[in-house]
């Protein structure tokens, strides 16, 4: 099954007056989020999200959601609401406006430049409506209230969706910091108001539900920078999330105590943090941004490259200059900070590119060794805050792997929530909200789909298998010539391997019995070609197998003459 509870069965029809959630992403993983709610027969979509592929899936760019269950139901959506402008919640949207250009998009004024700029690339021109924290619009039958929440990127927002059927508050990715650089706190007076008016469902972020205490402030991040600039006598190389806003601010406020230039490095992150700039949400202080190319010019010293890649991408700049594959290089002397947090699933791409910086002998500053970077996500007592706040008749966690939702709903419990009104819900399960009380009903099929290059969803899991095994178990060719009329073996068969230590010598001892195989398949009146294929595979396949204790990938070809 493409969903993680096979036991359950396709969801039966929504009820008059009732209202439905689906996630087709973001539960059971961090990334891909999308939620769907259905109610009266339409649709309203939170959030359309990528994950970033793991070493498992080798070849992929990218992994959408399954848009396979609202595939005939395009013209019922009312609206994609974006909470805000990161990729696990953007990144996804060019892909579903491929299936019906017009969805209107509703985010906050950062969060929609992000995703205009985002599908200029597509070349897709998007109907945008932009909101801001107070205010409420009305999508079909459902009117969403938009409440201020801090994360590490500006203008988060919060979405309230208030229907007949009862009020769903969806939190986005939040924490509350208490002093966060831009002034724009949690709105925890909203949240408190509609606690009084009743919120049935509240489907909040778990990233951090393992995490006890309270998240660190952003600022301070601002000294430990301060001190590791104070520290560099050569050039400093920072790398961050391409749309983290705050940190870019705190590098460049750094950069100017310290008489330094930044120079942006990476598409993406000259892209954003010049929509950032133009719309006032990063303060340039005067003559310390320069181009790259005035880089050579100056003494390293003088110099900061703000870069992307802190997570290991392998295309990103910050692997590249670790790989010796970039015009930027780094060597003795020369400070690289990676200023931000490991997302689970890319510590070995993470500690790969640290390890081959460190060889090139540079001094790394990440957040194993200092204090450069601090979450966007609530902790175990912000979240306790919430649900004391709220009250909520139901919980729903969403936004973490398995262990971050399970936690959060202990956190539910605790805060006196009936443990039957907290819903743990995965990837595909379908919600129903009836009457205030949240049931899970039903799953509906909700895979990976890979983009990989220009295709999407065409790579399947048959493919990334066959990619695995070529990586790990090499490759072998065998080939053969057998006579139309007897299938007496008229020439071969020849074993060429790829990825292996062994010699192509090694595969003499097999030809022997590989030939007495074929000839016997042949007289016991099996010569058709395709059968002739499957003997070879099963013959090298054993002694491979027995031999050389591999499983290698084995491709037979049998000609006929």
């Amino acid at each position: 099954m493409s969903h993680p509870h096979p036991e359950l069965t396709l969801p039966p029809a929504l009820p008059a007056g009732a209202l439905r959630v689906v996630a087709l992403g973001g539960l059971g993983e961090v990334g891909r989020n999308m939620a769907v709610l259905e109610h009266a027969g339409r649709l309203l979509v939170i959030d359309c999200g990528v994950l970033f592929p793991e070493d498992h899936q080798p070849g992929v760019d990218l992994i959408l959601p399954d848009f396979e269950y609202i595939k005939d139901r395009l013209d019922d959506i009312e609206a994609i609401i974006l909470t805000h402008g990161h990729e696990d919640h953007i990144g996804a949207v060019p892909y579903l406006l491929r299936l019906r250009k017009n969805i209107p998009l509703v985010g906050s004024k950062l969060t929609l430049a992000f995703i205009e700029a985002k599908l200029k690339e597509h070349r897709i021109q998007p109907v945008t409506r932009e909101v801001r924290e107070g205010q409420t619009a009305t999508f079909g039958g459902f009117e969403c209230e938009f409440v201020a929440v801090n994360h590490s990127i500006p203008d988060a927002l919060a979405v309230a969706v208030h229907t007949a059927a009862g009020t769903v508050l969806h939190t986005g990715d939040f924490k509350m910091d208490q002093l966060p650089l831009d002034g724009r706190i949690t709105d925890l007076r909203a949240f408190a108001r509609l606690g009084e008016r009743g919120v049935d469902l509240f489907m909040v972020d778990s990233t951090n539900a393992e995490v006890p205490g309270f998240v660190a402030q952003e600022r301070g991040i601002g000294p430990v920078l301060d001190q590791v600039f104070a520290d560099s006598t050569k050039r400093i190389i920072v790398a961050s999330f391409a749309s983290h806003v705050h940190r870019v601010q705190q590098v460049l406020d750094a950069a100017y105590t310290h008489q330094r230039r930044v120079a942006l490095v990476g598409r993406s992150m000259v892209r954003n943090m010049g929509i950032a700039a133009d719309l006032g949400y990063l303060k340039v202080p005067e003559g310390v941004l320069i181009d790259l190319k005035q880089v050579d010019s100056l003494r390293d010293d003088e110099i900061v490259l703000m870069c992307t890649g802190s997570q290991g991408e392998p295309m990103a700049a910050l692997s590249r200059i670790a790989n010796n594959d970039h015009k930027v290089s780094v060597g003795p002397g020369d400070t690289v900070i990676m200023a931000s947090s490991l997302i689970p699933g890319n510590e070995n791409a993470v500690f790969r590119v640290i390890n081959g910086l460190t060889r090139l002998g540079a001094r790394v500053v990440h957040s194993g060794n200092a204090k450069v970077h601090v979450s966007g996500h609530a902790s175990a007592g912000e979240l306790l805050y919430c649900y004391n706040i709220l009250k909520p008749r139901n919980v729903m966690p969403v936004h973490g792997e398995i262990r971050h939702l399970v936690a959060n709903a202990a956190l539910a419990v605790q805060t006196g929530i009936p443990a039957d009104r907290v819903v743990l819900a995965e990837d595909g399960v379908v919600v129903d909200l009836i009457d205030g009380r949240a049931r899970i009903v039903g799953a509906v099929p909700c895979g990976y789909v890979y983009v990989d290059g220009s295709s999407v969803g065409e790579i399947t899991e048959v493919e990334l298998k066959d990619r695995r095994i070529l990586g790990d178990e090499g490759f072998i060719s065998i080939f053969a010539v057998v006579s139309s009329a007897d299938g007496k073996v008229l020439a071969g068969p020849q074993i060429h391997a790829r990825g292996f230590a062994e010699q192509d010598a090694v595969f003499d001892d097999i030809l022997p019995e590989l030939t007495a195989a074929l000839e016997e398949s042949a007289r016991n009146g099996n010569s058709d070609a395709h059968v002739l294929q499957q003997v070879m595979r099963r013959v090298v396949g054993r002694w491979v197998s027995n031999r050389l204790r591999r499983r290698p990938m084995i491709i037979p070809v049998v000609v006929e003459a």
